[in-house]
């Protein structure tokens, strides 16, 4: 068993572990409480965040000024880069649009990061996003790890890693509509045969943003909006603006100026107006109207 701790002094706009975990980006991640999505805030818990990446099992939880993890080997640089701890949150926050809107968010959810989840979880958990709230996609991705994928045992306890992009290839449709993902399962079953030979988006990595947008919605269930949030929350184009209903509305009321009827078009006066990183102030914008509006129950993730 392998420990360390990472101060929160030590970066750039500090840590909200629990924001950053629990904002719609990610569904990879066990709360040891069972309470994901329903803390009060979704912000700055000290609650045990579970995963395993890479075949290894990582625990991390964030308390007054550091995180604290515990893995099977050394992951301080796999933690690091899968939360992106190196982004520059102070000078980011200073090279996007300044309004009071924006400003809210930034204040009241300090220290949220976008996160680089692993390829192909990433796309099965984006795919499953439409028209579904974040609770029922992670309880989705849940069901999924735990029946498909691979046991790792630590410190007494069973974790289950995300299911290999072979095995969900293998699945009849009726084994997803069993668990509940009704029209998805084809649209998974499919996207995963696609992407056996390049599980790990080695060829999307390679590609720039606009590139990869459009080759992302080559696979089986990935449209405009799903294809930009596997572009921000895992290939890590930080420009990506995900537009979904909520979104969209949202741009609709408080910057009418980049209303448009084309996503095409209202993708790129978004990112006009927000400027180079754009996602980021997009996925503070989700999180803190998500939570402040008192609407949880009604709003769907950001991949819808």
């Amino acid at each position: 068993m392998d420990s360390g701790v990472i101060l929160n002094s030590s970066l750039s706009g500090g840590l909200d572990l629990q924001a950053t975990l629990e904002s719609g980006q990610t569904y990879l991640w066990d709360r040891d409480d069972g309470e994901d999505y329903r803390g009060s805030g979704l912000s700055g818990g000290g609650a045990w965040y579970s995963s395993v990446i890479e075949g290894r099992v990582v625990r991390l939880r964030q308390v007054e000024d550091q995180l604290e993890w515990r893995s099977t080997s050394d992951v301080d640089g796999v933690i690091r880069r899968i939360l992106g701890l190196d982004d520059d949150l102070d000078q980011i926050m200073k090279m996007g649009i300044e309004d009071s809107l924006v400003e809210s968010a930034y204040s009241t959810y300090k220290g949220m990061r976008i996160v680089r989840d692993p390829f192909f979880p990433c796309v099965v958990s984006f795919i499953c996003s439409s028209q579904m709230k974040v609770e029922r996609i992670f309880g989705m991705q849940q069901r999924l790890r735990r029946k498909y994928g691979e046991k790792v045992r630590f410190e007494g306890k069973d974790y289950y890693e995300y299911p290999k992009v072979e095995v969900l290839a293998g699945l009849d449709e009726s084994d997803l509509r069993e668990m509940g993902f009704g029209y998805r399962a084809p649209y998974v079953i499919e996207t995963a045969k696609m992407l056996k030979e390049d599980p790990d988006g080695v060829d999307y990595f390679m590609e720039d943003y606009e590139q990869n947008r459009e080759k992302l919605t080559e696979l089986r269930g990935v449209g405009q909006k799903v294809a930009d949030c596997i572009c921000l929350f895992s290939l890590g184009h930080l420009e990506a603006v995900p537009l979904d209903t909520w979104i969209r509305s949202t741009i609709k009321t408080h910057y009418p100026n980049c209303d448009h009827k084309s996503y095409q078009d209202m993708s790129q006066a978004v990112r006009n107006e927000f400027g180079p990183y754009a996602g980021y102030v997009q996925t503070y914008i989700f999180h803190y109207l998500r939570h402040e509006a008192g609407r949880t129950s009604n709003i769907v993730a950001v991949g819808d």
